[in-house]
């Protein structure tokens, strides 16, 4: 330790070390003055209540300097054994504060911090007491009842609006969860008058919620906003857990629930159009390796050729887009030169699309109580009992604040509703938060240029509504047939006087 702190005031610089349980040296850091920058270590083994397997050993310039909270939060969100501070005094080793992670308790303390006069007064027998605190932390994980290898995820939604606004849409991103398979092991509103641009967050209280997740066995943070790419990398960099936005959480669903060819592409489309401007270089291969004039190191040669390979991809998917629109293109033209009109049923994500159309056409399309289970457009000829031939469209379900890259990126379901004479508007009467969802509806139709189009309200899940009465629409259950014979003979009704609409 001595001849540490001879080096550090040599240098007057802080200098850290990180050692393994075996006490091997697996980094050494020099910093500046006042800290040190403990380096990515995602490498490093991970797991439900495990922690790092390492101890920082640092110096402290400057007399007395106890662990500050940047050091205290560093050790709980990198999940490290130990963390020690050594004073330099005179260039020698002088008082030493060691802190380390608390098992879950009752106080709601994260760590005990300890102060002894020299580095021979430190307790022998530290392994042993690591090794029991991984099991207190494993046995209050146990509690939660999840399952190995599955994804535990902390929710967290920032905003300015009222409360009862907020917990509406964090209940959303759970079910977004539930259909990804994640688990949720909290759900945390934080209100915030302005967005941390750094953070989206105040710092103080993204490493309270980051370290609670360390205690809860979380291994994913879902944010309820969109966050920049400097957001996602600053608050990757802070904690030992994967951090994702709700866009990329719905795009991840896209890519589990897409089936078709058409639909892979699309939703790889919008991945790496996510993807493409968060490449700003991330974890030893991307930002450590900063090195050489005018910062141009390996690191960021290695930047550059995966955002070239994103962009050539992007060109590649886009091309394969084009053609097979091409072909969607024709098989409209020859849908309308047989005179059938275009019905497109439209609503909120579950709203019960997919189910009616299997009702209306005989059809089996896949359909299931979860968010976005049917992406690929689907069409179905129909005639109703008034003789009149129509083809009915199925697309996929909407959601507020529905990413614009999900929308440029689903042409397929978006041409469709473009071709379409007349909207089915289902709405899911037993929704809590039916007006706002049909809002949310009509102020994506806005945004397209597509709210002249006619249509007509089905207020779906009737059989299960404690008051099915509606007022602007008709009640109808899909799962049952309710309502669905009163439905066609309103098409019948209101569909000789829709002015049929040019390809």
């Amino acid at each position: 330790m001595n001849n540490l702190a001879h080096l550090s005031h040599e240098l007057g610089r802080q200098i850290g070390l990180l050692l393994d349980r075996r006490g091997r040296v697996t980094h050494v850091i020099v910093g500046d003055q006042r800290s040190i920058m403990i380096p990515d270590l995602s490498s490093f083994r991970r797991g439900r209540g495990r922690l790092k397997g390492l101890r920082c050993i640092h110096t402290h310039l400057g007399g007395s300097h106890p662990l500050d909270s940047e050091d205290l939060s560093d050790m709980a969100l990198l999940r490290l054994d130990m963390m020690v501070a050594v004073e330099v005094e005179e260039g020698r080793a002088g008082a030493v504060h060691v802190a380390h992670l608390l098992p879950p308790n009752r106080a709601g303390e994260c760590w005990d911090v300890a102060a002894y006069q020299s580095t021979e007064d430190v307790p022998e027998g530290f392994d042993e007491f690591v090794a029991a605190l991984e099991r207190e932390i494993e046995r209050g994980q146990d509690a939660l009842a999840v399952e190995a290898g599955e994804e535990r995820a902390i929710l967290i939604h920032a905003s300015a609006q009222p409360r009862a606004e907020a917990e509406r849409s964090l209940a959303e991103l759970r079910e977004l969860a539930h259909t990804a398979g994640v688990t949720v092991l909290e759900s945390v509103y934080q209100r915030v008058v302005r967005y941390n641009p750094a953070h989206l967050v105040g710092k103080g209280k993204l490493r309270e919620l980051l370290i609670k997740g360390l205690y809860l066995g979380a291994t994913l943070v879902i944010f309820d906003q969109e966050l920049s790419p400097v957001q996602v990398n600053n608050i990757a960099s802070m904690v030992d857990l994967k951090v994702m936005d709700r866009t990329q959480l719905i795009l991840d669903i896209f890519a589990q629930r897409a089936k078709s060819r058409e639909g892979k592409i699309q939703v790889e489309l919008a991945q790496l159009r996510y993807l493409l401007p968060r490449l700003v270089g991330r974890g030893v291969a991307m930002s450590r390796l900063m090195g050489g004039i005018g910062g141009r190191g390996p690191g960021e040669t290695k930047l550059e050729i995966d955002r070239r390979r994103v962009k050539e991809r992007i060109a590649s998917l886009e091309r394969q887009l084009k053609t097979l629109s091409k072909g969607r293109m024709e098989r409209r033209k020859r849908r309308r030169r047989r005179e059938a009109v275009q019905v497109a049923l439209i609503g909120y994500t579950n709203a019960g699309k997919s189910t009616l159309l299997n009702r209306l056409t005989g059809s089996r399309v896949f359909a299931e109580n979860k968010l976005f289970a049917t992406l690929d457009p689907t069409a179905r000829r129909m005639r109703l009992p008034c003789g009149t031939e129509v083809v009915v469209a199925d697309t996929v379900g909407f959601i507020k604040g529905m990413p614009k890259d999900l929308q440029v990126a689903f042409r397929a379901t978006l041409e469709e509703l473009e071709d379409a004479d007349l909207f089915v508007h289902v709405v899911d009467l037993t929704s809590p938060h039916l007006q706002e969802e049909k809002r949310a509806v009509e102020e994506i139709l806005a945004s397209m240029g597509l709210e002249a189009v006619p249509r007509i309200v089905a207020y779906n899940k009737a059989d299960a509504a404690p008051e099915p009465a509606v007022g602007d629409g008709i009640a109808i259950s899909a799962a049952t047939g309710l309502g669905v014979e009163r439905l066609t003979q309103e098409l019948c009704r209101i569909l000789p006087g829709v002015q049929r609409r040019d390809t």
